[in-house]
């Protein structure tokens, strides 16, 4: 699975950007918020990415920030809430606008969105209100905010909770894991083997 895409910007469109990674163009599928914050053609991009696997087709959805990937994430897990329709819902607010009404249960403000109803807008906020609250403490850290530059240095971490997600481990538990071991050691210089087996160690503790 990709969890993390870094190249040169070759083309870039409101829905779609195509990356060159080493001379491999990877299509991947952005919202409005991640487009709006793009460099310019032929500059350096990462994206945290969610890799969707279907009969007939793997779709790469790109991020500019951790926090709205793990928004994309929980709202997939929606009844009714695609991919195509996650983004949308994302393009219509910044990530802490749409934590916010989601845990407020503001159904006017998702309504606001096209394509989400009423019975879309209380289907988000009965499933997520919660989820979306643990999501806050996630500001404090470097994930929490990093932009696309800044991601690069978290790849390692990203790429660990990936691993972990694959493993049957929840998000709470692996991020707070993650988060525990930022604390408690100098993981600068760490690598994704070094978090895994961190975190694993911890995983098993528990």
């Amino acid at each position: 699975m990709i969890a993390v895409l870094r190249g040169k910007i070759i083309q870039k469109s409101p829905t779609h950007t195509v990356v060159d990674v080493n001379g491999v163009g990877y299509e991947v599928l952005t919202s409005l918020q991640t487009y709006e914050v793009l460099p310019e053609l032929q500059q350096e991009v990462l994206f945290f990415v969610q890799t969707i696997v279907r009969e007939d087709a793997i779709s790469l959805y790109g991020f500019a920030s951790a926090d709205e990937k793990k928004l994309f994430v929980l709202l997939i897990t929606v009844s009714g809430i695609g991919p195509k329709l996650a983004l949308t819902v994302l393009g219509g607010f910044d990530t802490a606008a749409l934590q916010s009404a989601i845990a407020g249960r503001d159904m006017a403000r998702l309504t606001s969105v096209p394509g989400v109803g009423k019975k879309t807008a209380e289907r988000i906020c009965m499933e997520l209100a919660d989820k979306v609250g643990a999501l806050e403490g996630l500001a404090a850290s470097p994930m929490g905010t990093a932009g696309v530059k800044a991601g690069v240095q978290a790849a390692p971490q990203v790429d660990a909770a990936s691993a972990l997600m694959n493993l049957g481990y929840t998000e709470q538990q692996v991020w707070q894991v993650l988060r525990a071991i930022e604390k408690e050691q100098d993981m600068a210089a760490g690598t994704v083997e070094d978090w895994l087996r961190q975190a694993l160690r911890l995983l098993a503790a528990r």
